[in-house]
């Protein structure tokens, strides 16, 4: 365990120093990890500690794409990919990758299968720590805990193949056999994560949501809009206000914030740009610090997740999602972005 001074406070994480890849071999090598769902984090999870040498099966749901999609990446029906419920009777480790509508329909067929001496995973806090809406509640003599990377699983598998890793949380929600945080961290290690921060259910699930409906994804898509109509209202071309938009941020200026932070960005634009950045920058984060406080207050109050739950409850989600995505991509901005990426050299 490795004591880090993140601004002036101190933090334990867990690197692969501490806690090696070797370690957690042998903390799960009687386990029979049993990944259930193949969407958005299964894929990346299982192939990492697959090829990580742990004992992985898939639980997913048969004549699905999903499903589909585990056959081509080499999983083999009746042998390493079955249904969610024999998966499910078959694994001792369950990792519960579904969508968190998914877990709520599935939870009935997981649950029986929840014995003791068993652990329960999740990569997402919604399900146990919104229980009151979503009815998962995990018996007692199970150990429950999480490990969840920051970012999506097709980054987690992509910078694992190149041989690097996404950081991860961790925390344990029940520890019936002592050993929940050890099992965590032998699953976070193995799924490739670079290092582990520590946090709880429900910390995940409020930092989670918050930042995925602001800064991570619907803040940003709002002010890419925002500045890109305002740009094309003043009379600049679909070629200009993108690439000044979203082009330059993407491909030159985040980069250099990922290598050495925003300073470092800063200090290598012009003085001109510095200037006015550092001018504006407290306006913008005035304006938005409400909006964001409405935001966590939306979400620790579970009214966000009742929306959630709604929504990906209805018959129609599906087809109603695919239109406002349909809506996204065709819109000037996007596609004049779909044109600009096919010029990049």
């Amino acid at each position: 365990m490795a004591i880090i001074n993140f601004g002036g406070t101190q933090e334990e994480v867990i690197t692969r120093k501490e806690f090696t890849l070797d370690k957690a071999k042998k903390v799960l090598a009687n386990e029979t990890i049993a990944v259930l769902g193949y969407g958005i984090q299964g894929p990346g999870q299982a192939l990492n500690l697959k090829d990580n040498g742990f004992n992985v099966i898939v639980g997913q749901r048969k004549n699905s794409q999903s499903w589909e999609n585990a056959k081509r990446d080499g999983w083999v029906e009746n042998e390493t990919l079955f249904d969610i419920e024999e998966a499910s009777s078959r694994g001792t480790v369950l990792m519960n990758l579904l969508s968190d509508a998914g877990q709520i329909a599935a939870w009935e067929q997981i649950e029986p299968h929840l014995t003791a001496g068993k652990s329960l995973y999740f990569s997402h806090g919604f399900g146990v720590t919104f229980h009151s809406q979503t009815g998962i509640i995990p018996p007692k003599e199970i150990d429950v805990f999480l490990a969840a990377p920051k970012g999506s699983g097709t980054s987690l598998r992509r910078l694992f193949l190149e041989g690097k890793g996404l950081n991860s949380s961790y925390a344990v929600f029940q520890d019936a056999t002592g050993k929940a945080k050890e099992k965590a961290l032998a699953i976070g290690i193995g799924i490739g994560s670079g290092y582990l921060f520590e946090t709880t259910f429900e910390k995940e699930v409020y930092s989670d949501l918050t930042g995925e409906r602001g800064v991570l994804m619907g803040a940003i898509a709002g002010i890419f809009e925002a500045q890109y109509e305002v740009l094309r209202s003043k009379g600049h071309t679909p070629s200009e206000a993108f690439n000044e938009t979203v082009e330059e941020l993407t491909q030159s200026l985040m980069p250099l914030v990922a290598e050495n932070g925003m300073d470092w960005m800063f200090a290598n634009c012009s003085t001109t740009a510095q200037r006015g950045a550092l001018d504006w920058k407290n306006k913008f984060k005035n304006a938005n610090k409400p909006v964001l406080e409405d935001l966590y207050e939306s979400v620790a109050t579970g009214n966000e997740a009742a929306i959630t739950i709604n929504a990906n409850s209805q018959p129609d989600y599906r087809k109603k999602l695919t239109e406002e995505l349909t809506e996204l991509r065709n819109s000037e901005l996007w596609q004049t972005g779909l044109e600009v990426r096919k010029l990049r050299p």
